[in-house]
């Protein structure tokens, strides 16, 4: 008998030094993977609520540095060398330290990430950027801190940050142009239809060169002999409209339209009519 209680005490110790109770964190972690042009931006942090309390000029002191959230440091990181406030920002992983005012922010990226909350001990020497923004009063208030990449475009994004009623937003810039233009170069050596048509595409949507655009929209299209895709007409279309070829422009929309309504493509149907009637060829 004494044998079996010490066996079931032995079990239920056991039992009692291995089990683990997983319950919610007050401040849940949140990681952000954005595609911004053709860099990789990661954004991974902790999301503090307000749960009725006073945030800024209280439980966030003003001009006082903030780790941006809660637990271990907020934590950005890019695929490539960035600009943000005219800084040059090296490729790699960034703490985000940020210090509120009423009016404004000082927001730090700064290269030690290895920190619970702010440096013990601060080194400028780690500061890859550092920029003043204005604080935006919102017309709501937003219970959960929220960081988040907004107003997006090939060459740049804004890390938003929100919390309370207050907004702020940092300018990114990344060098998509530069990457692009490389890519081209090293391409266009023997490009083909494809290649052509990406590149020409994108210097409409970025307004590069349109008259290098027109020479290389129209060699895709020449490359596809007799059966170009009306997707590729449509830039062709808009290519000419926007070189001031109108004539060319309605040529190419109406090739396009034909190619649309033959694959039942109702989307590009309407686009190709829009932009006919705008230019007078329907």
């Amino acid at each position: 008998m004494k044998n079996l209680m010490m066996i079931a005490l032995v079990m239920v110790a056991s039992f009692t030094a291995n089990a683990q109770i997983e319950t919610p964190q007050p401040s849940p972690f949140a990681r952000v993977e954005q595609k911004v042009g053709l860099t990789d931006i990661t954004l991974e942090y902790s999301r503090p609520n307000m749960r009725g309390r006073t945030i800024f000029g209280n439980l966030v002191p003003y001009n006082k540095m903030w780790r941006t959230g809660a637990n271990k440091n907020t934590i950005i990181s890019f695929s490539d060398d960035v600009t943000i406030g005219g800084n040059k920002v090296k490729a790699g992983a960034y703490a985000v330290f940020t210090t509120p005012s009423k009016k404004s922010w000082e927001v730090v990226f700064y290269s030690d990430t290895e920190n619970w909350g702010t440096p013990k001990q601060w080194d400028d020497n780690l500061v890859a950027a550092k920029v003043t923004i204005d604080a935006v009063k919102m017309p709501m208030k937003m219970e959960t801190f929220t960081m988040l990449f907004d107003d997006l475009s090939n060459d740049s994004a804004v890390l938003g940050m929100l919390w309370d009623n207050i907004y702020i937003g940092v300018k990114i810039n990344v060098p998509t142009a530069k990457k692009v233009n490389a890519n081209i170069e090293k391409t266009m050596s023997g490009p083909g239809v494809g290649d052509y048509y990406s590149a020409a595409r994108y210097l409409l949507e970025s307004d590069g060169d349109i008259n290098q655009a027109v020479k290389w929209i129209d060699k895709a299209i020449a490359m596809s002999e007799d059966n170009p895709k009306f997707w590729m007409l449509r830039q062709q279309s808009l290519i000419h409209a926007k070189a001031g070829n109108k004539t060319n422009a309605i040529k190419a929309a109406k090739a396009s339209l034909a190619g649309a309504e033959k694959a039942n493509n109702a989307d590009y149907v309407k686009m190709n009519k829009d932009f006919l009637k705008k230019w007078g060829g329907l």
